[in-house]
């Protein structure tokens, strides 16, 4: 039920941004919606850590440790969902050109590159206490530092080439190649056996007990609306700085000259 409010409320505001922005309206709010979700986001982020550190039951087998849980799991599903967000974006400016689907790129990717870098450091802390190494070169854990390292060298990318044109050609080609990688990292822990535990949330059920089950949930919805306002501002310094390196219009021809 929590859930359930929790998302409609973000989301519903989404929707509601979604029509002033379709119908025309809304002014200069609608450069700046982004901050309320934000904001909205965060408070949900602190008390679904609170809830998950201090009221959580400790998890039956990993004790403790199995709290680390409620980050790493919206970590990784956020990280991939920007990673595909970037892939699609990189799509669609290989299909119509159009630069803005470059720039939603470019922030697509590097706040998937953030949340990734959670995803493993997070992971490397599980590890430790779980499994008795920092890093093991598990099939899950590879395949997702290969994901993570792929976007970051299309950034890197972006960083060396200077010509806007080619940048966005490149960086749009290499970002399409990186998505592969998704769902490999997906189906790893089905396709190789390996230290890492299967998904305990599956179309066919979950394996999470429902005392903690929501909690998950609820960070979750706190990091996609986090996520939003991360990727949302990444665009608009990006659209920024596509608008600064447009080449100056030609200059008219004076008039009369030759005359």
């Amino acid at each position: 039920m929590i859930n359930a409010v929790v998302a409609a409320i973000g989301l519903g505001y989404l929707v509601f941004v979604g029509v002033l922005w379709a119908t025309g309206r809304g002014g200069s709010f609608l450069s700046r919606w982004e901050h309320l979700l934000g904001i909205y986001g965060f408070g949900l982020l602190v008390a679904g850590n609170a809830l998950g550190l201090i009221f959580s039951p400790a998890e039956r087998f990993m004790g403790d440790v199995g709290r680390i849980m409620y980050v790493h799991v919206p970590a990784a599903w956020m990280a991939m969902s920007c990673f595909l967000l970037a892939g699609i974006g990189g799509l669609l400016y290989l299909v119509n050109g159009r630069r803005r689907w470059d720039a939603f790129l470019e922030a697509a990717c590097e706040v998937g590159v953030v949340e990734g870098m959670l995803l493993l450091v997070l992971g490397s802390i599980f590890g430790k206490p779980t499994w008795g190494v920092w890093w093991t070169w598990d099939p899950r854990l590879t395949s997702s530092a290969v994901m993570v390292l792929s976007f970051v060298g299309v950034l890197l990318l972006r960083s060396f080439v200077l010509d806007p044109d080619r940048r966005a050609t490149w960086s749009s080609v290499a970002t399409v190649l990186a998505g592969v990688n998704l769902p490999i990292v997906y189906m790893s822990v089905k396709w190789w056996r390996g230290l890492h535990q299967l998904q305990s949330e599956t179309s066919e059920g979950s394996a999470i007990a429902p005392e903690m089950r929501w909690i998950l949930y609820l960070n979750t919805w706190a990091l996609l609306f986090v996520t939003v306002w991360f990727v949302a501002r990444r665009y608009r310094i990006a659209r920024d700085r596509a608008d600064r390196e447009r080449p100056e219009p030609l200059p008219a021809a004076a008039a009369g000259v030759g005359s």
